[in-house]
């Protein structure tokens, strides 16, 4: 075997391939993206951009009842959205092996919420395991398929953004030749009808206790021998925490937290003078050993239910001592996010605030023109809800009395994603909204991926392109637009028309992520005699841009290596100032 240095998501891909997998598909969501990324580098292997999490998981369903082992890779929230699927996949069970691989985010670094994805295999009674580190997270993926094939169940695979993300040591094996199980065919297993289902829910009863019992000696779960005043139970990256905070403490280690080894976990908290559980987020673990009548002395009494873990954390909640780290150092400005310098997101941001509309927002790299200096995003829900929630406002400002036309604005991979229903459902149901397609030909949030409008597959090759001003049309809206998100006099003029139009309207922005296809223009520089200090051109946001508080009046100076020339700041300077060098 070779040694390699792999992330979790790395370690994972590498572990499908060792397994025999052949078919993955996935929607992009950090921290969960590079699993799919690696793949799609491989030859044998079906990889594919699904257009949202729910369509990957139908897919992989698919695979795995044509008899291969097969993969679907998505962020907690995506869960939500194959939730459906995932349910009902646990009463079919499985021909080869099928397991869901989610990441959770703690402490939110790229997500709108902080759910825990263990829930779903409580509710869906299937098998949830977690990896502790890159090595792990390769040898369970492995394990997950054996699982699957020999409970007949989907399996839950489950990292966090740390295991995701951080790399350690891996020995990187050989992949398994395995030939294909061939099509499965079976009514009663795999057509749910009612009357198939009622069996296969005796059958999903029956195989939980299965479950249980193998969790007793299964290698996933594994206690190390430590000093037993003080002992631990934990899983995933939190195991990595309590064992440096408390590097002599007996710890039970659960590689598989659902369904939980009952006998095990009363044999280890008998051993130990206390108890503590340890578990980011919800108390999951807590609850159920504390449902099985076990005394837990540390818990969710004294960990945070929200955020991200440290070993500091861990090490101070549960002895009430520091540990000792590097502080890091004071008075480092603190910068937020912000728009990429030459974004076209930019101009429009810009228009919008000046109109101070009503945006219903949505999920993408556009959500940053909620933050100041624009202010002009209002909501935030989920994938697709800017269209259905602007909908929703105009009829609830409708009925009480208030004709205020809302704007909805959404990107193109998430309007492919889950925003089309929205849309339909607007122009059924008579809406009055402005809805803006912000068109930058890439899943640009999550580091440019491909998608269905791309007009290329998640392999690079060549895929059929779709029309998404086309598509608009023919769901019915007769106000398809295309504009300029650079030109903010032409911008503003649309925008005005469509307001005064009755009934919905589309406006298609078809500008390439200035990142992702790496657009540059020539810088703008600032005649500083000429520029009044009036700090206009900063209403634009850009990073690009500085004041510097000198003579009468001040002067604003442009960053020749940030500015990529869109020339957004320019056409908000009244004094000219601003010249194309």
């Amino acid at each position: 075997m070779k040694k390699a240095i792999l992330s979790g998501n790395e370690a994972i891909a590498r572990g499908f391939i060792e397994a025999g997998g052949k078919l993955a598909a996935a929607y992009p969501g950090t921290p969960s993206t590079e699993v799919l990324e690696t793949l799609s580098c491989e030859e044998g292997i079906h990889a594919e951009w699904s257009v949202n999490e729910k369509v990957a998981l139908e897919v992989a369903i698919g695979g795995a009842l044509s008899g291969v082992r097969s993969l679907a890779c998505m962020k907690h929230v995506g869960v939500n959205v194959a939730a459906d699927p995932l349910m009902t996949a646990s009463y079919t069970g499985v021909n080869a092996g099928l397991v869901l691989f989610a990441a959770d985010d703690p402490g939110m670094f790229s997500s709108q919420n902080e759910q825990d994805t263990r829930h779903f295999a409580r509710l869906g009674k299937m098998p949830c395991i977690e990896p502790s580190d890159s090595a792990e997270a390769k040898e369970y993926i492995k394990a997950a398929f054996d699982l699957s094939e020999s409970f007949d169940t989907p399996v839950i695979l489950r990292t966090t953004t740390r295991i995701s993300h951080c790399k350690s040591v891996v020995e990187v094996g050989i992949a398994e030749p395995r030939a294909g199980r061939g099509l499965a065919r079976d009514f009663g297993k795999y057509v749910m009808l009612p009357n198939n289902a009622k069996k296969r829910h005796v059958f999903v009863e029956d195989r939980l206790l299965r479950l249980k019992e193998w969790a007793e000696t299964s290698p996933l779960n594994q206690v190390i021998d430590g000093d037993t005043s003080l002992g631990f139970i934990t899983s995933g990256i939190s195991f990595q925490y309590v064992r440096e905070a408390f590097p002599k403490a007996a710890v039970l280690k659960l590689g598989m937290t659902f369904p939980l080894p009952e006998k095990l976990i009363r044999k280890f908290a008998s051993s130990v003078t206390k108890l503590a559980v340890v578990e980011e987020l919800d108390p999951f673990l807590e609850e159920q050993i504390k449902a099985m009548g076990i005394t837990i002395h540390l818990g969710k009494n004294v960990l945070p239910l929200a955020g991200e873990f440290s070993q500091r954390l861990v090490q101070e909640k549960i002895s009430g001592s520091a540990l000792k780290v590097n502080e890091p150092v004071s008075g480092l400005l603190v910068r937020p996010p912000t728009f990429c310098p030459g974004c076209s997101h930019r101009g429009l941001y810009t228009v919008l605030s000046k109109l101070k509309l009503y945006v219903s927002g949505d999920i993408g790299c556009y959500t940053l023109g909620a933050l100041p200096p624009f202010s002009a995003m209002h909501t935030c829900i989920c994938m697709g809800a800017s269209i259905s929630a602007a909908h929703g406002t105009a009829k609830g400002l409708a009925l009480q009395g208030t004709q205020q036309k809302p704007v909805a604005v959404i990107g193109d991979s998430t309007f492919l994603h889950s925003g089309i229903t929205g849309l339909i459902n607007m122009i059924y149901n008579n809406g009055d909204a402005i809805v803006i397609i912000m068109n930058n030909d890439t899943t640009g949030m999550t580091g440019g991926q491909e998608h269905a409008g791309t007009g290329r597959s998640a392999k690079g090759t060549e895929a059929p392109r779709l029309d998404i001003a086309k598509l608009c049309q023919a769901i019915g809206v007769t106000r398809v637009r295309e504009i300029d998100a650079y030109n903010i006099k032409d911008l503003e003029k649309t925008m005005k028309e469509e307001l005064a139009a009755p009934g919905p309207s589309v406006l298609i922005s078809n500008q390439p992520c200035v990142l992702r296809y790496r657009v540059s223009k020539k810088a703008y520089v600032v005649e500083k005699e000429t520029c009044k200090g009036c700090k206009l051109c900063l209403k634009a946001g850009c990073i690009a841009l500085s004041f510097t508080p000198e003579g009468k009046t001040g002067f604003v100076e442009i960053d020749p290596l940030l500015c990529n020339g869109c020339g957004v700041c320019s056409q908000l300077c009244t004094s000219g100032a601003m010249k194309n060098s």
